[in-house]
């Protein structure tokens, strides 16, 4: 059994990741900016504040850490809060964690198939050239160039996640936005741009990738974690449309559509599949019933 350590605890990946290494009889404390921290394992901490973090690193002294907390939204307003979190605050983890002299066995970093940008490369595979195409792919970006400078005393392994999905993920968020809007019959509904086509995975997938590549121990190595299969948003409307029984009015609110946007994206999970194995496959539509019936 091990000790993780979850920072980012209480957002939607990791309240499921918390519960799979639970369940799997490992010892799970998390770190949370939340204010309100209701659990005893769970430490209120901004990562911007380096003694804080090195305080909380001391206490648990981690056997493995994950490293979800990040401003996780594309569209996020805030872009020196975005770069802030997303490099400053990863530095401040990764320093407390050499500092702090634990015999660690793995530390996850979560990065973004974001970083990749718009390209014509597809399926995209971890040797593409990354080119992001927004500030959100370029603050993952340099966050993994900066904790580089730590491999050489951290074993630290990245995973870039493509979009994924799943019960209790913000409406901010495409899919979700569509399943809420279904499950209240609302007759009609604004998004951004239409022609946009991602992998889309659910998200217990995605958390049983990330407990597997737990196991191996970090030696810089990246991960795409993805379905392999692209899905354009009209092909979750006609699902939905199908679970609802009704058809709903599409209109596009050009204050919806972001400033270089990511048109398509196909990860290749054949690297991520070499080293944990065949990965849970769950489709788009299992996993849109899933949330249409929550």
């Amino acid at each position: 059994m091990s000790n993780v350590l979850i920072t980012g605890v209480q957002g939607f990946t990791g309240r499921y990741l918390a519960e799979r290494l639970r369940r799997d009889g490992h010892q799970v404390s998390g770190i949370s900016h939340d204010q309100h921290a209701p659990e005893n394992d769970l430490y209120r901490c901004d990562l911007l504040d380096h003694d804080a973090i090195a305080e909380v690193i001391d206490t648990v002294r981690p056997d493995c850490v994950v490293h979800f907390a990040a401003i996780a939204f594309v569209a996020h307003g805030d872009v020196d809060t975005m770069f802030r979190t997303n490099v400053v605050g990863t530095r401040n983890l990764l320093e407390a964690l050499a500092n702090a002299g634990n015999d660690l066995g793995s530390i996850l970093i979560a990065s973004s198939a974001n970083i990749y940008g718009n390209t014509a490369i597809d399926p995209l595979t971890e040797a593409v050239p990354p080119a992001p195409a927004n500030d959100y792919g370029v603050s993952k970006l340099a966050m993994e160039y900066m904790a580089r400078l730590w491999t050489d005393r951290l074993p630290i392994t990245f995973v870039r996640p493509f979009n994924y999905t799943g019960v209790g993920q913000s409406p901010r968020f495409v899919l979700p936005k569509l399943v809420d809007h279904f499950r209240r019959r609302a007759p009609e509904i604004e998004l951004g741009a239409l022609n946009v086509a991602r992998d889309f995975s659910d998200v217990r997938m995605v958390v049983d990738a990330y407990a597997k590549l737990l196991a191996i121990s970090g030696t810089g190595e990246v991960y795409n974690v993805c379905s392999g299969t692209a899905h354009g948003l009209g092909d979750a409307i006609d699902v939905l449309e199908r679970m609802a029984g009704y058809r709903i009015e599409v209109k596009v609110n050009p204050a919806f559509v972001r400033h270089g946007e990511v048109r398509y994206l196909r990860g290749s999970n054949e690297k991520l599949e070499a080293a944990i194995g065949p990965l849970e496959r769950i489709g788009l539509e299992d996993t849109l019933r899933w949330m249409y019936e929550a």
